[in-house]
């Protein structure tokens, strides 16, 4: 799994995955990578999802602990451009309804709530 970072012109921090998401080193990674952004004040963050091929169960519930951080510390998670069968995972467990998903990166930081103090 490779993570790249950017920051948009907003502040948004673009958290680019590719490649696999597996239980373990790989969510913790994520996780870590959170909770240093948040620790620099940067709390609304974007998850693009473009390049990402494979993502285990154990990644849904990183993702929900991301999130619930990132809205803790004032801020929030958004997912960009889930290929079909990730997409599906959300729709089957109604995590659709709770994460913000759009088909891409632009989408996502477009009407992104500005970040209140956590």
């Amino acid at each position: 799994m490779n993570i790249r970072k950017n920051v948009l012109e907003s502040g948004i921090v673009v958290l680019e995955i590719s490649g696999n998401i597996r239980m373990g080193a790989d969510c913790d990674r994520i996780t870590l990578e959170t909770e240093q952004l948040i620790a620099k004040q940067q709390s609304r963050v974007i998850f693009d999802f473009s390049q990402l091929d494979y993502r285990d169960s154990a990644a849904i519930g990183m993702l929900v602990n991301c999130r619930t951080k990132l809205k803790r510390a004032g801020g929030g998670l958004r997912l960009a451009s889930l290929k079909p069968m990730v997409a599906g995972v959300f729709k089957l467990t109604k995590l659709d309804t709770v994460m913000g998903i759009f088909p891409g990166v632009a989408d996502a930081a477009q009407n992104f709530p500005p970040a209140q103090a956590g």
